[in-house]
């Protein structure tokens, strides 16, 4: 009786190879790649994304994918503060940073240089506040063009988080040039303006995994790439360099640096003496003739000279918010920015005097420095 073969041919060998193809398709997709900037893509999702927009805001927001577009209820999350760490190493121990930047004019040069900061931008996050003016609107425009071309870009330059505030109170100037903002007769109204600006940013973005935060005016457009790693090494609460500008000088025909930000200094017995005799509401004011105060001023001891210790470190009484780095702790205690006259001081002057009265000591590196828009 003949036996029927079963035909082995072409067809079967087809089938075969079309299912082990297949196979590799799904292992190839499904597969974890060793490229780091996927890595680092799956560890921010997987460690910080939060998934109800309720969630802190320095945490990036997963959007939900469910086709009905259903949201999970905020979650109830149980945070041990006592565990988190401001360390003088914080890439080591993955320190999350809050840089908060006070916003009227978009720079360029700004979003340029913290580009440049070779701190993991994956534990970097952002806040800005603009005022709702004509320059506030143009500001925000600008902004969003800046974070989105970032944000859409390679992994490494992405930021953890960014979050952008509109003032709800109106700017006490209408102008915003440098001439009109440092008159004498502006700064009381100004700063206070600015401390209200400055609370309102800190106390919407300040989240619970936040170590550090950096305090960065938007015209400070020029700093070492390792401004936030040199800061922190030196694990002071409140810490400040020296703020200075750069300038043609047209008497030498040379390009010079000058200083800028007077609020960094060392309290005179001169100051406390004209702070008794002033009311309760008035305010003393740094860099102004009118009012000599006669206190160490960090901006007059900056050394030029390209082989000066940029380590070299001084106790300060008051501090400047030009470039301004604070241990979150030192803000959860409650040291804010007064908008109101505290010790004769407001803005970043009566926070440093608010936080050394809970115990908190500022420091300045009067040979550190960063650069401020020349206008």
């Amino acid at each position: 009786m003949a036996v029927k073969r079963i035909s082995r041919g072409r067809g079967g060998i087809t089938t075969l190879l079309a299912f082990v193809l297949f196979i590799g398709v799904l292992v190839f997709i499904f597969t974890p790649s060793s490229d780091p900037e996927s890595v680092a893509t799956r560890q921010r999702i997987s460690d910080a994304a939060a998934a109800n927009p309720l969630s802190p805001p320095t945490s990036a927001f997963r959007k939900s994918s469910d086709p009905n577009g259903r949201r999970s209820p905020p979650p109830v999350v149980h945070y041990q503060l006592n565990n988190l760490t401001s360390t003088p190493n914080p890439i080591a121990n993955k320190e999350r940073i809050l840089i908060l930047t006070p916003t009227t004019k978009f720079y360029q040069e700004y979003w340029d240089n913290i580009l440049k900061f070779t701190y993991p931008h994956e534990h970097i996050s952002l806040g800005f506040i603009i005022p709702k003016t004509t320059d506030g609107n143009k500001a925000t425009t600008e902004l969003q063009k800046a974070i989105a071309k970032t944000q859409s870009g390679p992994e490494s330059d992405r930021f953890q988080s960014i979050t952008i505030i509109r003032q709800d109170f109106e700017p006490p100037l209408t102008s915003q040039s440098e001439a009109e903002r440092h008159k004498l007769e502006n700064q009381k109204i100004r700063r206070t303006s600015m401390a209200r600006a400055r609370n309102s940013l800190l106390f919407t973005t300040l989240g619970p995994h936040t170590s550090w935060v950096l305090w960065l005016d938007s015209d400070i457009i020029e700093t070492p790439p390792g401004l936030i790693q040199d800061l922190t090494s030196f694990d002071k609460p409140i810490i400040v360099p020296n703020c200075f500008q750069r300038f043609y000088n047209t008497d030498t025909n040379a390009e010079e640096v000058r200083p800028y930000d007077f609020n960094s200094w060392r309290d005179s017995d001169t100051a406390q003496e004209l702070a008794a005799k002033m009311g309760p509401d008035e305010i003393l004011l740094e860099g102004y003739s009118e009012m000599a105060t006669y206190r160490t001023l960090m901006a007059h001891l900056g050394d030029t000279d390209s082989r000066r210790d940029q380590r070299k470190i001084m106790p300060l009484d008051g501090v400047g918010g030009t470039a301004l780095m604070v241990k979150a702790e030192v803000h959860r205690d409650g040291a804010m920015f007064p908008p109101f006259p505290f010790y004769h001081l407001v803005e970043t002057e009566g926070f440093a005097k608010m936080a050394r009265r809970l115990g908190w000591e500022s420091w300045g590196l009067p040979n550190y420095f960063v650069y401020h828009y020349n206008e």
